[in-house]
């Protein structure tokens, strides 16, 4: 160790320990990918996890043991049973580059505090701005989520039809966004964020497909007007949370370009399609939004969280936090300070994002996105068909991304939701394989991602055959047979 040096910089330290660290980070990828460890989840209740944790911390550790501990008490979502939320397998190449940036710790607010990461980042946006088919003077940045990015467009849209609303405030003024009834929940959390309440959500119908229903936008349009809301935006979702389905991108700019409406396109989860020249169509209509969100670490396998929100107009980018900081910033031409990121994002301290988006490129280029988003879309496909082909198994609807809604059908339907619910809970507990749930109509299903490029036909099939079982299982017992 070198004199004068705090032990927390230690270089030789840091060198020793790390490729210990990453030794054993390799060896627990490995046991997952391969699909040797015997459990994608190590199933442990809060209570019996608190007190577990409680007693590992109350001793001296050295810090491998404590990341040891970590990995044996978290999912594995590189194991290919991992069929749950939707979070990407990182690339290690992006895992990596996690490992640097948090290093480097550079904040990024201001240009001179990341200059390397502020330039990646206007890369990756002009990159992902030309995949959604926007002109050059397209323009946006990184941010911490969906739900950020989707709060930050949401308020370029209503500072755009308001200016002066950052500075007066609502008002006696309802503002309101149509949205889905299927569409993420955070764009009601931003409504309420931005004070216009739940009188804030026009919700649309959606059809036998789950998408919404664009014919009946001017209905609902005209009777928000009627009512003295002022609807300032329309989010189309590619695609919906709960079942994966796509929205009708292009009817909705059509309607959104007649009443002069913002148009954004909550695509955190698929609009990753843009990548894919086989589900691209996926995305028609999305080149004429006014905003897009798009997640790199749902499908594009970055580590979380690194988030894209893309303006089709570069100037619209500044207005969601348009605002003076005399203290950061020298000059107040918005398009000539792309540099300086917190003049457009709610972080002031904003991690090192692009360079976890750069890796993958750097390492495998696009193909390696074309690739995953069409294996996992393709897949779901099939996995649809051995759904349509198991005896008691029910498809919710055809999946239209990587996402599969389907159930255990008992021979009496009243018992339904509740061993659905409780195959759920077996499977969660036995660890085998990872599975989450939805409702639709106050019915239960079984909602499966299926996120890894590691999973095949075989452990979906695998899957099929343990919830038939515990589903049998759990009727027999309903019915009282031993």
């Amino acid at each position: 160790m070198t004199p004068g040096i705090p032990i927390w910089f230690d270089a030789e330290k840091f060198r020793e320990q790390g490729q210990r660290i990453i030794d054993d980070l390799a060896t627990f990828l490995e046991d997952s990918t391969t699909g040797n460890a015997a459990q994608v989840l190590p199933w442990r209740d809060e209570n019996a996890q608190y007190d577990a944790w409680k007693e590992l911390l109350d001793r001296d550790i050295e810090l491998e043991e404590l990341f040891r501990e970590v990995c044996s008490a978290s999912i594995r979502l590189h194991h290919p049973r991992y069929l749950g939320h939707q979070i990407s397998p990182p690339a290690t190449a992006s895992a990596l580059a996690g490992f640097v940036a948090d290093t480097l710790n550079n904040g990024m607010g201001v240009y001179e505090m990341g200059m390397a990461g502020t330039v990646m980042e206007r890369l990756v946006i002009e990159m992902l701005a030309r995949q959604f088919g926007f002109a050059d003077s397209a323009s946006g940045f990184l941010t911490s989520g969906g739900s950020m990015g989707n709060l930050t467009a949401l308020l370029a849209a209503r500072n755009t039809a308001d200016p002066d609303v950052l500075e007066a405030g609502n008002r006696d003024q309802q503002y309101a966004v149509m949205i889905s009834e299927q569409a993420h929940y955070c764009i009601q959390r931003a409504a309420g964020i931005m004070g216009w309440g739940r009188q804030g959500i026009i919700t649309v119908p959606v059809d036998e497909h789950y998408s919404m229903r664009v014919d009946l936008l001017p209905e609902l349009y005209d009777q928000a007007t009627r009512s003295g809301k002022r609807v300032v935006a329309v989010v189309g979702s590619a695609c919906s949370t709960a079942t994966g389905a796509y929205d009708d991108l292009a009817a909705i700019s059509q309607f959104c370009s007649q009443r002069d409406l913002w148009f954004h396109v909550d695509g955190a989860h698929g609009a990753a399609a843009a990548f894919s020249q086989k589900y691209r169509c996926r995305l028609d209509g999305i080149e004429l939004a006014n905003s897009v969100t798009l997640d790199f670490h749902k499908l594009l396998l970055v580590p979380a969280l690194a988030t894209a929100v893309v303006f089709r107009d570069a100037g619209q980018s500044y207005v969601s936090f348009a605002q003076k900081a005399e203290y950061l910033f020298d000059e107040h031409v918005p398009e000539s300070q792309w540099h300086n990121l917190a003049l457009r994002t709610f972080e002031c301290t904003k991690a090192m994002m692009s360079l976890k988006v750069i890796s993958v490129l750097a390492e495998h280029g696009l193909a390696a996105w074309d690739a995953n988003v069409t294996q996992l879309y393709d897949l779901a496909n099939k996995f649809a068909d051995m759904i349509d082909e198991t005896p008691a198994m029910e498809l919710l609807v055809r999946p239209q991304s990587n996402i599969v809604c389907y159930r255990y059908v008992p021979a009496n339907a009243e018992q339904a939701n509740a061993i659905n619910r409780d195959v759920r809970e077996r499977l969660l507990h036995e660890g085998k394989f990872y599975v989450v749930q939805t409702i639709s109509d106050g019915t239960h299903w079984l909602r499966t991602t299926i996120g890894s490029s590691l999973t095949t036909t075989e452990h979906l099939g695998q899957l099929l055959e343990e919830v038939t079982r515990i589903g049998q299982q759990l009727e027999s017992q309903a019915r009282g047979v031993c």
